[in-house]
């Protein structure tokens, strides 16, 4: 063992109880952090069904056809980049992409 003169420092007594003590305080702290930046937690407290968030938000995304360039049987969706910024996009069906060849 390396560090079998720390204990001739620290008593055992001492040491492994605030040993075990550090690593359940930064469990929990890493379990706090992991929960409170995640979207479906609170919804999962509440009752909500789970992907019931994720199902209104791409909703959100899609734009409504207005545009006349758009091929008929596309979308055009609003997408958000990590950054912040958004950017639009058209999706094709794979029909229309066949015919095209």
């Amino acid at each position: 063992m390396n560090n079998a003169k720390m204990w001739l420092v620290v008593k055992p007594t001492v040491g492994v109880p605030l040993f075990l003590t550090a690593v359940a305080v930064s469990s929990f702290a890493v379990h706090v952090a992991v929960l409170s930046k995640t979207n479906w937690y609170n919804d999962y407290l509440v009752g909500k069904e789970l992907g019931s968030g994720m199902a209104s938000a791409t909703s959100d995304a899609v734009l409504p056809k207005v545009a006349s360039y758009l091929p008929e049987g596309s979308q055009e969706v609003l997408v958000t980049l990590p950054d912040g910024t958004t950017a639009r996009a058209i999706l094709q069906m794979p029909a229309t992409m066949a015919a095209l060849k």
